[in-house]
């Protein structure tokens, strides 16, 4: 790793969490943003980081691109036609973008696909994300994922379809809840302290196989209401 240059493009709540991280084991990432301004700003709070131009970027090992599905082709565009080395590996970490779809457009570049499953405030507080790719990866590259978490082996798409039905289903539990609050008349207040505390502790504890009695009955009746 001492040796390889390393960029980021995007610096959002995803680029943030895994900029903490490589902080955390001094791992050295050069910052690319087309605002100087924002990209200082963002390496202010990551002693780790460094200043990229559009020149640097020309002399990257790695890229990677954890940027929106929407900006991606068009960043890509602007870069490879300036004479970018076709060395650099780029990665690509926009959930609804199918790498196959970039290395069609790019295929004098080598392109890999890095999904991240979870939420961005997750990686960042907790660490120990969970990563997706379709490929073998080179070593350099799983090596710079390691503070990051665990890369798993699977389908892009089984990940936004874990995504959409987890999302689903939350959203729902978030809307029910609203719903049954109003009609029982709780203050806001309450309602608050039920979407952002009560329901992810204890989806939480229930996952970690750690729930209360008053849980744990709750399960039961569920289960048997369903068998029913």
């Amino acid at each position: 790793m001492k040796n390889l240059k390393v960029g980021l493009a995007g610096i959002g709540k995803l680029g943030s969490a895994m900029m903490a991280h490589w902080n955390a084991e001094n791992i050295q990432i050069g910052v690319y943003h087309p605002s100087r301004t924002k990209a200082d700003q963002f390496i202010q709070r990551f002693p780790n980081g460094y200043l990229l131009t559009e020149q640097d970027l020309r002399e990257l090992d790695i890229l990677i691109l954890a940027l929106p599905a929407g900006k991606m082709m068009p960043f890509m565009d602007s870069i490879t036609i300036d004479g970018l080395s076709s060395s650099v590996i780029f990665i690509n970490m926009a959930t609804a973008l199918p790498t196959k779809i970039v290395y069609e457009r790019f295929p004098d570049y080598n392109v890999y696909g890095i999904k991240y499953m979870g939420h961005s405030r997750d990686l960042l507080e907790k660490g120990n994300g969970l990563f997706i790719t379709e490929t073998n990866l080179p070593d350099q590259v799983r090596e710079l994922y390691e503070p990051l978490g665990k890369i798993i082996k699977d389908q892009e798409e089984r990940l936004v379809e874990i995504n959409k039905l987890a999302t689903y289903y939350a959203v729902k539990t978030a809307v029910e809840i609203e719903k049954e609050f109003s009609k029982k008349g709780y203050p806001p207040a309450y309602l608050k302290r039920a979407l952002t505390s009560l329901a992810p502790e204890v989806i939480r504890s229930y996952s970690e196989g750690n729930l209360g009695h008053f849980g744990q009955e709750i399960v039961r009746e569920i289960r048997e209401k369903d068998a029913d």
